[in-house]
């Protein structure tokens, strides 16, 4: 008798478990594509050529400079005294420094400009995601790629979420179905 009981109490908790995994839905989406698809993306696009070519044109200019400085200090250096010419050194040493570290810091500002320009269409682009998951009943959304590294490895079927996100922004997908 008490078989039975525990059996049925068993049988109960798995159909719990049954009845609690219908309600997952699960959906899949590739956020870089869809941003790929935004309108904004051109302008941003061009805006961020412009802000890189005006950091390489302060780069070069700056380099051209210290190449100039060091050519004129290459021919002089065999008329100056030494003490001019330790000194013409640790001036040209600093001034190959500082060109580093402006490159450096112009990196990291077209970084923080990049994500200045981008922000604002993420956040539409998951505003839109969590709307039409919420529209459309699903419990979990993940992201088809990581970076390089696909995070769903395998899945049955195609699953339309990225064309309902697309929909919902109001953004015609490519007619290549492969391009996603």
């Amino acid at each position: 008798m008490k078989a039975r009981i525990f059996l049925s109490a068993i049988a109960l908790f798995c159909f719990g478990f049954v009845a609690n995994a219908q309600e997952v839905k699960i959906g899949y989406t590739n956020v870089e594509y869809i941003m790929s698809l935004m309108p904004e993306m051109e302008q941003i696009d061009a805006d961020i050529k412009d802000y890189s070519n005006q950091l390489g044109q302060q780069i070069q200019t700056k380099s051209t400079d210290f190449q100039r400085q060091a050519q004129a200090f290459q021919q002089a250096a065999p008329n100056m005294t030494e003490d001019a010419r330790n000194t013409k050194q640790q001036e040209l040493q600093k001034l190959q420094q500082e060109i580093q570290k402006f490159e450096q810091d112009a990196q990291a500002g077209y970084q923080r400009k990049l994500q200045e320009l981008l922000e604002p269409v993420q956040t539409k682009v998951y505003n839109a995601i969590n709307s039409v998951a919420a529209e459309h009943n699903y419990t979990h959304i993940l992201s088809e790629s990581a970076g390089q590294a696909p995070v769903i490895l395998y899945t049955k079927d195609n699953d339309p979420f990225t064309d309902l996100v697309l929909a919902k922004l109001g953004v015609e997908a490519p007619a290549d179905p492969a391009a996603n």
